[in-house]
């Protein structure tokens, strides 16, 4: 086994936009850190997301723990991308843009009363509109629409583009960021997480591991089975367009059951996304793409018009509770980053701090005691 020459205080594997967040807050902060993406930078699930700033749109009444983690790490956003942009020169992609829930006939009405009604219960902002004035908001939509919600607090951001303005940002910051080059193990050694081998053979030696590696980060040898935490890949299927005459056709972010429609802002739309238990299959398939356009075309019919760029589809990192999993693991310099199902470009910004703050040692506060990895594994395991 190869050495390298220098150990770091933090170590990441994964270099998505959790790894990148992570990495950029920890170098920034005075740790020196290197960071192992077996591809390219955000090229794996950071890449097939839709980037929807949208905590109050994804409130569930079975996750409140969920929703105060999600609104406090959009809070921060704001902050979060004018530092990145000033400190990368990038432009992140963040628009803000507001989300209107749609209803096309009773029945999805009917649901979209329940969601008014549990928003107003917990004094969210939302607005109930009929259907011609949703319609007087989004020229674009059908006259066949039955109802609307507007949600004016959420926003969005281009993931692809956040991803290189963390990585120039993180590099920026004396962040080592080592591309193509896989990690094979996380080494333990006297009871604590001491570094990582990669593929190659070489030995890093570090204080700290952070687990960032999305639906792969369970599976990543070295650990003690105890101080694994369980994830699953949740397949996601989207659609890249584009009209060809630019921006205009939408201005907010479309939300639809069962899927979306996210504007750029620059005449490029996102059309998303399927739910699937596929495993680590990212095929994608004509049955979901006939779905998605189907169902949006009949709410938006201008947007038969448009061009397909790209069909994708990717894996987010699900949980047993749809929690993420973060801050120290079971093994001592053992960390997580992880398990953000369909909420990891929300919550970059918060994650970073939580993580951040278990490097240091240092409690990061109660929205984050239900994520600790302790739910899953035991608080202590003997390596």
């Amino acid at each position: 086994m190869t050495y390298e020459p220098a150990s770091s205080d933090v170590v990441i594997v994964g270099g998505g936009v959790i790894g990148l967040a992570v990495g950029w807050r920890a170098a920034q902060r005075g740790l020196s850190v290197t960071l192992f993406e077996r591809g390219l930078p955000g090229e794996a699930t950071s890449r097939v997301a839709a980037g929807m700033i949208a905590p109050i749109s994804e409130a569930s009444p079975t996750e409140p723990a969920l929703l105060a983690l999600g609104r406090e790490s959009a809070g921060l956003y704001p902050a979060f991308i004018e530092e990145l942009s000033r400190i990368s020169g990038l432009d992140p992609g963040y628009r803000r843009f507001g989300t209107l829930f749609v209803a096309r006939d009773s029945d999805e009405a009917a649901v979209l009363e329940r969601e008014l009604e549990f928003r107003e219960g917990l004094g969210l902002p939302v607005r109930r509109l009929l259907a011609g004035e949703a319609r007087e908001l989004e020229p674009a939509l059908a006259p066949t629409l039955r109802l609307g919600l507007e949600i004016p607090d959420d926003h969005a951001v281009d993931p692809r583009a956040l991803t290189h303005a963390l990585a120039a940002a993180f590099v920026k910051a004396d962040g080592r960021l080592r591309a193509g080059e896989e990690v094979a193990e996380v080494v333990v050694s006297g009871g604590r997480v001491v570094g990582v081998r990669l593929t190659k053979g070489a030995y890093v030696e570090a204080r700290n591991v952070v687990i960032a590696a999305g639906p792969w980060s369970g599976q990543l040898p070295g650990l003690p089975d105890q101080a694994r935490v369980p994830l699953r890949p949740v397949k996601g299927q989207i659609l890249n367009l584009r009209d060809p005459g630019g921006a205009g056709l939408l201005s907010r972010v479309l939300r639809m059951q069962p899927g979306y429609l996210v504007p750029r802002g620059d005449g490029r739309y996102v059309l998303g996304a399927t739910m699937e238990e596929r495993g680590f299959d990212t095929s994608v398939t004509a049955g979901a793409v006939f779905e998605l356009l189907r169902d949006a075309i009949e709410l938006v019919p201008g947007l038969s018009e448009l061009e397909i760029e790209e069909l994708v589809a990717g894996t987010r990192p699900g949980t047993s509770d749809n929690g993420p999993i973060l801050g120290p693991g079971a093994v001592p310099g053992l960390h997580w980053a992880t398990g953000h199902h369909r909420h990891g470009i929300l919550l970059a910004p918060i994650t970073a701090e939580i993580v951040f703050a278990g490097l240091l040692g240092e409690d990061p506060g109660e929205t984050a005691a239900p994520f600790a990895a302790d739910r899953f594994t035991a608080t202590r395991v003997e390596a």
